[in-house]
């Protein structure tokens, strides 16, 4: 048999190199405890293998019958020599035979060997393939170092192009940049040298002779030359600013020139015209729009557009502004050169037509100068589209010419109702419905109407203190004045006539409204007639005080005068003249009422008192003012007692003390006047002489009914005092003057006197009073104490008479007393 193989003792080694992995108690290769369970998981699943399928026949039989499975017997050979003989095949020693012992073991070796070979063999092979797996990888790897060596390389070589590539990138993006910024700035030196360069430009259309302000190319001109001075004076940094500078204003000079010339040309040859074709200069009213307006406004689509432009930029530089006004004041120039002649012959025309109606001619007048300033506004709107104050200013030059002729007749006037009506035509008319509407084109003409309406005032409120003083403190009346009761009782019958007389003619046309007071009043009054027809179940009497032509004369003029003053004169003054002339009336109503009581009776005096003073009250009530006055005086009373006593003897030793006690210092603080301020209210007035005028006639009325009565009470009230005072104790029925029969007397006769003279007193209220309210109203204290005075009356009576006695006075009842005055009602 061949030799072991020379790798036998290699394997050897290995196994003994395996046998010291889990050698205990120092493995060289530790397992943990799940490896130690997996390995002993394959142990135990290796200890049933399956035999074999080349092994011998006897070997077989030597096996348990346990360990035999179904599919080894499938295997087995059908005879025991084939297996051998392939087994020898495969040692190769099919042709040799095992004789001795010692070729049983030479064989044995063999196939020991063999069997190590090829149990390694595998293993072998495996590190053969994987030692030729190894020398691929160097080889690999030597490639892969040298890919990489190329590859750094390549970096480099990238690297040092792309730094190249990028510095020449940027070399490039700085020159485009230098480029552009060189052409920026070249273009920005081409754009500001292009407004020196117009210099030449602009010069040279200046200078030219053929340039005309309305050709197309010179508003252009105009707009470059701005934009030109702009551009330089908002750069003062520029080297040449000063010279340019003065250039171009010395071109924008030339075409102000220009602009100027042209339009004032225009208008002077305008107003030439209209002067040539009318040399007196005053034309009429019929051709003065014709010749004024007409040709101006022909004229102004000229001359608008170059003053648009001027108007446009004189807020940007001062001399468009300059020439703006400039303009302006040629233009009012020729306005006023054609105006004023035409307006002052106007004027003189409107006077000399209504020389004698000073409200026609106010009136004309301001209308026509109203057309003047919204004509004038217009014409301006045609040439201009910003306004001026200068207008204004021509305007109310010429509304001073209207004003001039006005005042001097103004200022002569001394009738009320003109300066009233004047003031109802410049405050209404004028002020209130022209100029509210049209307060822009209309101002200077509302300067001067403030102005003429200040002085209609001035001149009406001088003229009402001289009314109050003459026609109302210094009224002397006549005797047709005073005739009360007389002129009531006339009308009355006159009424009652007309009454008679719509009765007898029923078919005709009713006497309704009987008009007796001036035109310009509002008090309107119905006469009988028209109260019958108003309410025909009462049939009201309306007294003939009511009429307002049958007040008293000084009642009438108060009112009228303050009806027309309430409307044309500030609410301060007119508080100041309503006081004067209420007070001034109250006066003469006074001196009146005195008169008529010492002609006639005390009665009628105040009864005609008592109707003016409610007249006043009742007109004054509309008039929406407080008619309460500030007066201010000096109180000299304590400069009076100061002066007393430095000028005593006593005080001359105290002149020339040097404290407190000096007389001169002490004259000084202790003799200061004083400032008093009181109010005076005119209606209070009123009210307190109308109170006064009621209870003197309560009083009065009073008086006359049970002056008897009054007399007798009075008497018993002493004589009561007395005995309360401790005199002697008393009998009324003892009293002389207290017998039934003389009380009997003073009863009868006082009874006697309210049944006679009550139905004249009735009558007399209801003829000056005329007002069932109103006569209850003033009667009823009357009622009342002539009814308290009979209470009085019987209590006393009940208290100190028996009822012989009591029936010998006979007083009349309570009942007996009120059936007496009940014909007041």
């Amino acid at each position: 048999m061949a030799e072991p193989p020379p790798a036998e003792p290699a394997g050897r080694d290995v196994r003994d190199r395996l046998s010291l992995w889990d050698r205990r108690p120092q493995p060289a290769a530790p397992l943990s405890d799940r490896q130690t369970d997996s390995v002993l998981e394959l142990k135990a699943a290796a200890e049933n293998l399956p035999v074999p399928p080349e092994l011998p026949i006897e070997d077989l039989c030597s096996l348990t019958s346990q360990s035999l499975a179904v599919t080894l017997m499938a295997a087995v050979p059908e005879s025991t020599e084939d297996v051998l003989l392939k087994g020898f095949a495969v040692l190769g020693m099919e042709d040799e035979k095992i004789e001795t012992a010692q070729q049983f073991f030479s064989w044995f070796a063999q196939v020991q060997t063999q069997m190590d070979q090829d149990e390694g063999a595998k293993y072998r092979q495996m590190r053969n393939y994987l030692s030729g797996f190894q020398e691929q990888c160097d080889a690999i790897l030597n490639d892969v170092n040298s890919a990489l060596q190329h590859l750094e390389s390549l970096q480099k070589q990238y690297l040092f192009v792309s730094t190249k590539t990028g510095t020449l990138h940027e070399a490039c993006e700085q020159l485009l940049k230098e480029q552009s910024e060189l052409v920026d700035l070249a273009e920005n030196i081409q754009q500001k040298l292009s407004y020196f360069n117009e210099l030449e430009n602009i010069n040279t259309k200046l200078n030219s002779p053929t340039l005309s302000v309305n050709s197309e190319g010179f508003i252009p001109m105009l707009a470059k030359l701005d934009d030109c001075i702009a551009y330089i004076s908002s750069h003062p940094n520029f080297k040449d600013y000063p010279v340019y500078l003065i250039k171009f204003k010395q071109c924008l000079s030339k075409a102000m020139h220009l602009i100027k010339t042209y339009t004032v040309n225009t208008l002077q040859n305008l107003t030439s015209q209209l002067m040539k074709r009318d040399p007196s200069a005053v034309p009429n009213s019929d051709n003065a729009f014709t010749l004024f307006y007409v040709k101006f406004r022909a004229a102004a689509p000229k001359v608008r557009t170059l003053i648009e432009q001027v108007e446009q930029r004189s807020e940007k530089m001062p001399e468009y502004q300059q020439v703006l006004n400039e303009i302006h004041q040629c233009y009012l120039d020729q306005r006023e050169l054609l105006l004023g002649p035409s307006i002052a012959s106007t004027v003189t025309e409107l006077t000399s037509q209504n020389n004698r109606d000073h409200c026609a001619l106010v009136r004309s007048g301001c209308a026509f100068m109203v057309h003047v300033c919204q004509d004038e506004h217009q014409l301006y709107n045609e040439f201009f589209t910003k306004p001026t104050p200068k207008l204004d200013e021509l305007l109310e030059k010429l509304c001073l010419s209207l004003y001039d002729v006005l005042r001097p007749m103004i200022i002569h006037v001394i009738h009320l109702e003109t300066l009233s009506e004047l003031c109802g035509i410049l405050k209404n008319e004028m002020l209130e419905d022209h100029v509210q509407n049209n307060a822009e084109q209309l101002g200077a003409f509302a300067a001067g109407v403030k102005q003429m309406l200040e002085d209609v005032q001035e001149r009406l409120v001088y003229r009402t203190h001289i009314y109050i003083q003459t026609d109302i403190t210094g009224y002397k009346p006549a005797p047709g004045d005073l005739a009360y009761p007389d002129k009531l009782e006339m009308m009355e019958q006159i009424a009652q006539s007309l009454k008679e007389e719509q009765k007898k003619l029923p078919s005709e046309a009713s006497f309704s409204d009987v008009r007796l007071e001036d035109p310009e009043s509002c008090n309107l009054v119905k006469s009988a007639g028209s109260a019958e027809t108003l309410n025909p179940r009462h049939q009201p009497t309306i007294s003939p005080a009511d009429l307002h032509g049958m007040w008293y004369p000084t009642v009438r003029r108060t009112l009228v005068c303050l009806s027309k003053l309430y409307r044309c004169i500030d609410r301060a003054v007119f508080q100041g003249l309503s006081q004067e002339a209420l007070s001034a009336c109250i006066h003469s109503l006074l001196g009146a009422a005195d008169s008529i009581s010492k002609n006639k009776t005390q009665v009628d005096g105040q009864l005609f008192l008592i109707k003016h003073l409610l007249i006043l009250r009742e007109q004054i009530a509309p008039f929406h003012t407080d008619f309460t006055i500030k007066e201010i005086s000096l109180d000299l009373k304590k400069t009076r007692d100061a002066a007393f006593k430095i000028l005593n003897p006593k005080a001359v030793s105290r002149f020339f003390r040097l404290n407190s006690n000096n007389a001169l210092i002490q004259f000084l603080l202790e003799g200061t006047p004083e400032i008093r301020e009181h109010y005076i209210d005119s209606k209070k007035d009123v009210d307190r002489h109308l109170k006064s005028a009621c209870e003197q006639f309560i009083q009065q009325q009073t008086k006359q009914f049970i002056e008897q009565l009054e007399e007798f009470m009075t008497k018993v009230a002493a004589l009561k005092t007395t005995a309360a005072q401790g005199g002697p104790r008393y009998s009324l029925s003892q009293q002389p003057w207290a017998q039934p029969a003389k009380i009997n007397d003073v009863v009868s006769s006082t009874y006697k006197t309210i049944k006679t003279k009550l139905p004249s007193t009735l009558r007399s209220m209801s003829l000056y009073l005329s007002n069932k309210d109103t006569e209850l109203i003033l009667f009823k204290p009357v009622k009342n104490n002539i009814q308290q005075m009979f209470q009085k009356l019987h209590a006393l009576l009940r208290e100190e008479f028996s009822n012989e006695d009591l029936q010998i006075i006979a007083c009349p009842s309570m009942e007996q007393v009120n059936l007496l005055l009940s014909m007041s009602k």
